[in-house]
C-alpha cells in the first residue's frame, strides 16, 4: 500500500496537530473530512429547542439577554496515579462545538447563536510535552466560532455582557440514572443574572435524537468503516483463535483503516455459550475464550469517528457453516430483523416494533422444533423475553445509548419483562437513527428457570433446548436512519446464511 503524501496537511500539523487548515476534524487521506458546518448547525437547531422550551412551543423572539454555558470535558487520571486517560470530550460540549481538547468551556447566546469559546492558558513550555500550543486564532479558525478568549477571562466576559439569564446543564440521563448537576461556583460571580437549570438538559435531549443532514453523514462512514471490520473479522475466523483476536482484529481495521482511535464501548466477542451472555468482553471476562469448532460466534463492536458511533453486531459459525439447529436460531432472528426494518417509518410505535420482532423469534423457534403451542398464547405469556430479555434497540448518534430515549412528553417506560428493556418506547421520527437488534440466547439461567414456570414450560421442547444450552446467541444488528417515508440501514454486512457461508469460504 502506498501512501500519499499531503505537503498542505504537514504544514497545518505543525501548528495544530489535528487540524488542515480548512476541516475541523479530519484524519488524512482515505478518512472522512467534517466540516465546521456540522456543529454550527447543531448550535442553530439546539437553540431553537432552548427557545421552544422557553415559550412552550411557541416561536418568539426572547426580550432578554439570554445565554447557554457549558462545560466541557476535563483532564482526568487513572485512579491515583500520574496516568492521564486518554481524554474523550463530555458528549453534550462534543455535539455543539465539536472541541477536541480538554479543559474548554462555551457560551451560546440564545437569540443569534453567536458563539464564544473559551480554552484554558497554557505556559508555552507545555510544546515540550504537548507540541505547538494553539493560538486564539488557530482555535477559532479550526472551531468555526465566533471569538475564542481564555478560560480565566470567562468572568469578566460574563459581567460585560449583563446577561439576564444564564442556562446551564442539569439532567438525569434515564438509561444510567445518574444525574449530571449543575455548578454554579467555577464561572465566577454569578450575582448579576439569573441561573436556569430547568430547560437546556431537555432542549439538548430533544435536538440529538435527530439527526442533522451533516451528522448522517458522519454515521453512514463510521457505519461503513465498522461494516468493512466485521466482513474483515468473519474472514479471519478460524476455530481455535482466541475471541481476542477477533477484537483486536476489529479494532485494527477501525483504526488503521479509518481513523476511529476510539471506540464507542467495549467490543462483546461471544464463542459458543459466551453469546448468550448480553454483556459479555466486559473485565471479568475480556474476550478470552478460545472458539470452539463449529460454534456460533456473536460480535458486537462498533467504531467511532469524530464522536459518532457505530454498533453492529454480527453472528456466524466459527467453521463457515451453519448447524441445522444454529440455522433455525439464525434465520428467526434474521427474519425478525427483516420484517422490523420494512415496517419503519415516522409514526411508528417502537414498542410495536419490539413485539412484532418476539413474536417473530417465538414463530421461527416454533417451526425449527423448539417451542410447541399456539403462538398467541405464548405471545400472552410473554415468552419472548426468555430467548430476548432485552430490548429491540436505541437511539445512537454521540453516545451509542444516545439521549432523548424517555422524557415527560414521551411514552413511560414499559412494565412487562424484556419490553422494560427497552431504552426508548417513543413513535418514531424522520432523522432518527436508531439500531435495530433483536436477539434470541439459550441463556442456561432463563431457560432452566423457564422449565420451573408452568406458565412458559408448557410450550417449550425440553429435551431439544437441553441438547442445545451451548448454542449460545444470536444478534443481529444494524443502525437505521428513519426517513421521510421509510428507513435506510447504514450497515453493510453480508446477513443471509449463504451470503455469511459464501464469504467465509472465500
Amino acid at each position: 500500500r502506498e501512501y500519499p503524501i499531503d505537503r498542505e496537511l504537514i504544514e497545518w500539523g505543525r501548528m495544530a496537530a489535528t487540524f488542515d487548515g480548512k476541516n475541523l476534524y479530519y484524519r488524512g487521506p482515505g478518512t472522512f473530512a467534517v466540516a465546521q458546518r456540522l456543529h454550527q448547525a447543531n448550535r442553530e437547531k439546539a437553540m431553537r429547542h432552548v427557545k421552544q422550551k422557553l415559550f412552550d412551543g411557541e416561536k418568539k423572539s426572547s426580550q432578554d439577554l439570554e445565554y447557554c454555558l457549558l462545560r466541557g470535558g476535563k483532564d482526568t487520571c487513572r485512579h491515583n496515579t500520574d496516568h492521564e486517560d486518554l481524554f474523550r470530550q463530555e458528549s453534550f460540549f462534543h455535539y455543539l462545538f465539536g472541541v477536541e481538547e480538554p479543559d474548554c468551556s462555551g457560551l451560546i447566546e440564545v437569540e443569534t447563536c453567536r458563539t464564544t469559546l473559551f480554552v484554558p492558558r497554557l505556559p508555552q513550555e507545555f510544546a515540550v510535552w504537548l507540541g505547538t500550543i494553539p493560538s486564539l486564532e488557530t482555535f477559532k479558525q479550526k472551531y468555526g466560532v465566533d471569538e475564542v478568549m481564555y478560560s480565566d477571562d470567562l468572568a469578566a466576559e460574563l459581567g460585560r455582557l449583563k446577561p439576564q439569564r444564564v442556562h446551564l446543564l442539569e439532567g438525569t440521563n434515564t438509561d444510567s440514572g445518574l444525574t449530571m448537576k449543575a455548578d454554579t461556583t467555577w464561572f465566577g460571580d454569578a450575582s448579576g443574572f439569573e441561573v436556569a437549570t430547568d430547560v437546556l438538559y431537555e432542549a439538548l435531549c430533544d435536538s440529538r435524537c435527530t439527526k442533522t443532514a451533516e451528522e448522517v453523514e458522519v454515521m453512514r462512514y463510521v457505519s461503513k468503516i465498522s461494516s468493512d471490520a466485521h466482513v474483515r473479522v468473519m474472514k479471519a475466523c478460524k476455530p481455535g483463535m482466541m475471541e481476542f483476536q477477533l477484537e483486536s482484529e476489529f479494532l485494527h481495521h477501525c483504526y488503521s483503516s479509518g481513523g476511529c482511535r476510539f471506540a464507542p464501548y467495549t467490543a462483546i466477542v461471544g464463542a459458543g455459550e459466551h453469546g448468550a451472555f448480553l454483556h459479555y468482553g466486559h473485565s471479568g471476562a475480556p474476550n478470552a475464550g478460545q472458539i470452539p469448532d463449529s460454534s456460533l460466534v456473536l460480535i458486537d463492536a462498533g467504531g467511532e469517528y469524530h464522536g459518532y458511533a457505530a454498533d453492529i453486531t454480527c453472528t456466524f459459525p466459527s467453521s463457515g457453516k451453519f448447524t441445522p439447529e444454529q440455522r433455525v436460531a439464525y434465520e428467526a432472528v434474521l427474519d425478525a430483523h427483516t420484517k422490523v426494518i420494512a415496517s419503519m417509518k415516522p409514526g411508528v410505535s417502537w414498542l410495536d416494533m419490539h413485539t412484532l420482532a418476539e413474536r417473530t423469534i417465538l414463530s421461527g423457534l416454533a417451526a425449527g422444533g423448539f417451542l410447541a403451542g399456539d403462538l398467541d398464547e405464548m405471545m400472552a405469556a410473554n415468552l419472548g423475553s426468555v430467548f430476548m430479555p432485552h430490548g429491540l434497540g436505541h437511539l445512537i448518534g454521540i453516545d451509542t445509548h444516545d439521549v432523548g430515549g424517555y422524557g415527560p412528553r414521551f411514552p413511560p417506560r414499559p412494565d412487562r419483562a424484556g419490553a422494560n428493556r427497552l431504552r426508548t418506547a417513543r413513535m418514531l421520527e424522520q432523522d432518527m437513527v436508531i439500531t435495530v437488534e433483536p436477539g434470541c440466547y439459550f441463556n442456561r439461567y432463563l431457560l432452566t428457570r423457564a422449565f420451573g414456570d408452568a406458565s412458559h414450560s408448557k410450550f417449550l421442547v425440553r429435551e431439544k433446548l437441553e441438547a442445545n444450552l451451548n448454542l449460545g446467541g444470536v444478534r443481529i444488528e444494524d443502525n437505521v436512519l428513519i426517513t421521510a417515508d421509510g428507513s435506510e440501514s447504514f450497515t453493510s454486512v453480508p446477513r443471509t446464511v449463504e451470503e455469511i457461508e459464501a464469504l467465509m469460504a472465500s
